[in-house]
């Protein structure tokens, strides 16, 4: 057995004073912690509490408490006029820990001792940049929100005793009034005919995603999208199994014939559809496109789940119905945000389909949010009932409209003859395809050295296009002159490095 003196315990036993913990309850976890690795063997005798207390630099008292809250643990036996013992534990490692470890115990393990599954298709691909200046793929200003508005909302919902009951509760509640009014509200901006059995509320439009992937997707199901596509549902239908197969977008949306011929030669579970402002390219699908896919989805009997990550915001007189407002065979699935001109934070996702399809698509609902969020239900649903979000609505695409035009401007100013775009019927940002190809890799780089950053999932290249997905909806005019300017300046550096390279040569 050990002498105890031999046993380095200040390497291993730290006090934090600025700790909410109790001195005595830092000692007793951290000597407990030590006997369990081994740190401290069975059968060894612990130093005198006053030494202990000497060594620490604490009252004999607290290490007192320590040792009987250690005891009670069943780690040591206290035995009078003899002192303390780590008691024998057969489940205890018999070797004896390196002395050269006791450092160990001062942080948590770098790695574990188990296996696990590890995911590449579900790395993130964002990025955290500590620039001034960015580029998203099309986000809200939350400078332009009424935030005093939605917190008064807010807090009168938390406060309401009618919701308090529901606050308690550890079990799903579901808020038939606010699906009630969402169906409503989907009736009548999107020319739907559901009710409230047809609408499941979800956190986000990525939530939708994978619920839905996880009912109507099975290992090996083929799906098709765009060739240019939201990584996001990418990552969704990877992780689900299923093969991924690309058709072309033209300036009508994707091309029909490239899936009417999948179709013929292949068993098609799914296609994956952002018609209102196609993702990234920000066109329309056409209407009589719409009609075809209808009728091929019919024909050929696969699902089209339709994502309208971004209705709210069309900028026209008239916008174009979804395609499930037409749906009558039950074919589409539809999936959205709701609150998107609301703060972040207020933002909810919604599936729309047959109820049956809802009933297993809650299931998953449950076992992910097993609670919800009661209170943000019940302020959007009275949002929606005393016509707010109407008004937030319709105070926000005036703004995100005038920014549309303000930022098209402005690209035809800064880089005009180098880029061609159109001017988008609706949401929050704008594509814009390069005449000649350059590397967008290398801008990323230069933006980033100028203080503006471009996310890597803005950006598109391969052998035919290169293309970036510009969002404005959170840019002042200034923002987006500065913005534009470091974009147009990075790339004057790289033509002049490709010219110096090129004469070099």
């Amino acid at each position: 057995m050990p002498s105890p003196v031999k046993i380095p315990y200040q390497s291993f036993i730290k006090i934090d004073r600025n700790s909410s913990t109790a001195i005595y309850m830092q000692i007793a976890n951290q000597f407990s912690n030590a006997i369990q690795r081994n740190f401290i063997p069975e059968g060894a005798k612990l130093p005198g509490t006053r030494t202990i207390a000497s060594l620490l630099g604490v009252n004999r008292n607290t290490v007192v408490a320590a040792f009987e809250e250690i005891a009670t643990q069943g780690w040591i036996e206290m035995q009078a006029n003899k002192g303390c013992f780590v008691l024998n534990k057969k489940s205890f490692n018999h070797k004896r820990t390196n002395a050269s470890n006791y450092k160990a115990l001062e942080q948590y393990p770098t790695k574990p001792g188990y296996t696990f599954h590890s995911s590449n298709l579900l790395d993130s691909p964002l990025k955290i940049s500590n620039c001034d200046n960015v580029f998203t793929d099309g986000t809200t200003d939350s400078r332009i929100i009424q935030i005093d508005q939605l917190s008064s909302f807010y807090s009168a919902n938390l406060k309401r005793k009618s919701n308090r009951k529901k606050l308690l509760s550890n079990t799903h509640q579901d808020n038939t009034s606010f699906r009630k009014n969402m169906a409503n509200y989907l009736n009548l901006s999107r020319g739907l005919h559901v009710s409230s059995k047809n609408v499941l509320i979800t956190r986000s439009t990525e939530m939708s995603i994978y619920i839905a992937c996880r009912v109507l997707l099975s290992p090996k199901d083929k799906v098709i999208v765009a060739n240019l596509s939201y990584y996001s549902s990418n990552m969704a239908f990877q992780e689900a199994g299923a093969q991924i197969l690309t058709v072309s977008i033209d300036e009508d949306g994707i091309d029909v014939n490239e899936v009417e011929q999948l179709c013929k030669t292949q068993q098609i579970r799914m296609l994956y559809l952002t018609p209102h402002h196609h993702y990234p390219t920000t066109v329309t699908l056409s209407a009589q496109r719409r009609v075809q896919l209808l009728n091929l989805a019919n024909k050929y009997g696969f699902i089209i789940l339709e994502d309208d990550y971004d209705y709210d915001f069309h900028y026209d007189k008239s916008s174009v119905l979804p395609l499930a407002s037409v749906d009558t065979e039950g074919m589409v699935v539809y999936i959205g945000s709701f609150g998107k001109s609301l703060a972040p934070s207020f933002e909810n996702g919604f599936i729309v389909a047959p109820e049956n399809v809802l009933l297993e698509m809650q299931k998953y609902l449950r076992l992910l949010d097993p609670r919800g969020d009661i209170v943000m239900e019940q302020v959007l649903n009275e949002l929606i009932e005393e016509g707010e979000i109407f008004r937030y609505l319709k105070k926000a695409s005036k703004v995100y409209k005038e920014r549309r035009d303000t930022f098209a401007q402005l690209i035809t100013q800064f880089l005009g003859d180098q880029v061609t775009f159109k001017l988008p019927a609706g949401g929050l940002a704008i594509w814009i395809e390069w005449k000649k190809p350059i590397n967008l890799m290398q801008l990323h780089k230069e933006c980033e050295k100028n203080n503006l950053f471009l996310p890597k999932t803005i950006l598109y290249q391969d052998r035919t296009l290169t293309g970036m997905r510009l969002g404005f909806g959170h840019l002042s005019r200034e923002e987006m002159e500065i913005n534009l300017e470091i974009l147009y300046r990075s790339i004057l550096t790289l033509s002049t490095i490709d010219k110096t390279k090129g004469s070099n040569q």
